[in-house]
């Protein structure tokens, strides 16, 4: 266990806990640290199991590093102390021992320990933790490990998925027995895992584990009802099909930037990698709209003589987001963004034959979009590269011109984020003044002309916005 003892004691968390509590008496660490040393992966979350006040312990850890401690669960006693670049969950000890503790953890590699004060001790392994790491297998630590929390379910698909294990059967059947209940916990406990999934190594193989243990339909209700909906002769899958390979193909984006969005690839990688809510960046949001982003079919899928048509999906499916949001308690802003998203998703096809597109069209699309202009735009390639049927929009010439409209609209998307969205040369009461009318709606649907021909290169000056507007009035 040398490794496993160095990667613990070169932790920078497990270093600053260690000398804030002097030495560490009376302290494990426990779970993902351990398992995460163990597989030579970077030790940046640690959960510590503290004899006593977990309070105390936390406040003196914040202290010694400068950092921010708060209580994250008043349920399980839990305190998070926030460090650089890393944080550490305090728990206090639940049985009479480290033992009976590790036995109430959700998987077998969860339920390793070590004492703070000697990572080169002998690790306490009840439930054979480590033989499973080995061997590459996610084990529930006993047969009540879901029933005693239903959100383990996800985190199973979750875990393997990101740690390449393969689930245990047995693991498997207790969680098909437990998953009509996954919805049970709170909704921001369900999006926190389902966030760390999508945004993981392996999210297609997370999702595809999420069926297989039988979570999709009791957590992801909306997506499960794209099974069996099948589509028109521009797609070769169904709408559930179709749905993962816009986020593999996405993925496929994410990977060869420059390949998919030209020399201005810098640009997009600095966007994506920007926060945005929820714990997420806007490139983990742009996976999860991916994965929501026709939601809206089944409801309007329609016949149009033999031709499958889904009109209006973009608008119901926007409807539908909102509502996923909100049962599981996102923030505002990433409603917004997802459903954003998914009204827009389609905008840029239809431009295609529209080529070589008019400023004025360029800019409508991007007052449209905005503030989702750049990253709808990667998300429409991705979109259009997951339809390989034998329609006209699935031909190598439509494919081709949509990716490359798909770069020229990005570049100007990107250059709209730069410098913001063209204003009037003439502020609107002075406007309102030349033109002798009041403030109002006229005077703002007029401001909007002449935002567009400033955008298009039709107005320069004051005098120039005076003599368009004189064209509305």
């Amino acid at each position: 266990m040398a490794s496993l003892a160095d990667s613990l004691a070169a932790a920078p968390a497990i270093g600053a806990a260690r000398d804030a509590l002097g030495g560490g008496d009376g302290v494990w660490v426990v779970g993902g640290a351990i398992r995460d040393a163990a597989l030579g992966r970077d030790v940046v979350d640690v959960d510590l199991v503290v004899v006593g006040d977990a309070r105390a312990v936390a406040r003196d850890v914040a202290q010694r590093v400068g950092g921010t401690g708060f209580q994250l669960s008043e349920e399980f006693g839990t305190w998070r102390v926030l460090g650089p670049g890393w944080h550490i969950d305090v728990t206090p000890l639940r049985g009479a021992s480290i033992e009976a503790d590790l036995t109430l953890r959700d998987f077998t590699v969860n339920s390793v320990a070590v004492p703070l004060a000697d990572p080169a001790a002998t690790p306490v392994d009840p439930r054979g933790g480590l033989g499973d790491l080995d061997a590459r297998v996610l084990r529930a630590t006993s047969e009540r490990s879901f029933a005693q929390d239903p959100l383990r379910v996800l985190r199973a698909a979750r875990l393997a998925s990101a740690l390449r294990l393969q689930l245990d059967p047995g693991t498997v059947e207790l969680a098909r027995a437990a998953a009509a209940r996954a919805a049970e916990p709170a909704g921001e406990r369900q999006l926190a895992e389902l966030r760390l999934l999508i945004t993981g190594d392996d999210p297609i193989g997370g999702l595809e584990l999420l069926d297989l243990v039988g979570a999709e339909a009791a957590v992801l209700p909306e997506l499960a009802e794209l099974r069996g909906v099948e589509q028109n002769p521009n797609h070769h899958l169904d709408v559930h099909g179709h749905t993962i390979e816009v986020l593999r193909r996405l993925l496929e984006v994410e990977g060869d930037l420059e390949r998919y969005v030209g020399e201005r690839a810098p640009e997009v990688a600095d966007l994506l990698a920007e926060p945005l809510a929820d714990e997420l960046t806007r490139d983990g949001a742009l996976r999860f709209g991916a994965v929501v982003h026709d939601l809206g079919k089944p409801a309007t899928r329609g016949m149009h003589g033999d031709y499958v048509t889904f009109i209006g999906h973009d608008r119901e499916g926007a409807r539908i987001v909102g509502s996923l949001c909100e049962r599981l308690k996102t923030s505002a802003r990433l409603a917004r963004h997802l459903q954003g998203l998914t009204l827009h998703h389609l905008r840029l096809g239809f431009l295609i034959r529209e080529r070589p597109l008019p400023r004025r069209r360029v800019y409508e699309y991007l007052r449209d979009t905005d503030p989702v202009g750049a990253d709808v735009t990667i998300l429409s390639v991705a979109d259009r590269l997951a339809a390989r049927g034998q329609g006209p929009v699935a031909g190598v010439g439509m494919v081709q011109a949509h990716l490359e409209l798909a770069q020229e609209m990005l570049a100007a998307a990107l250059d709209w984020r730069r410098d913001g969205p063209p204003r009037s040369p003439l502020p609107g009461d002075e406007l309102a003044a030349e033109l002798g009318i009041e403030p109002g709606p006229e005077l703002g649907r007029i401001i909007g002309e002449i935002e567009a021909a400033v955008y298009a290169g039709e107005v320069a000056s004051g005098d120039d916005a005076i003599a368009f507007a004189r064209r509305f009035v």
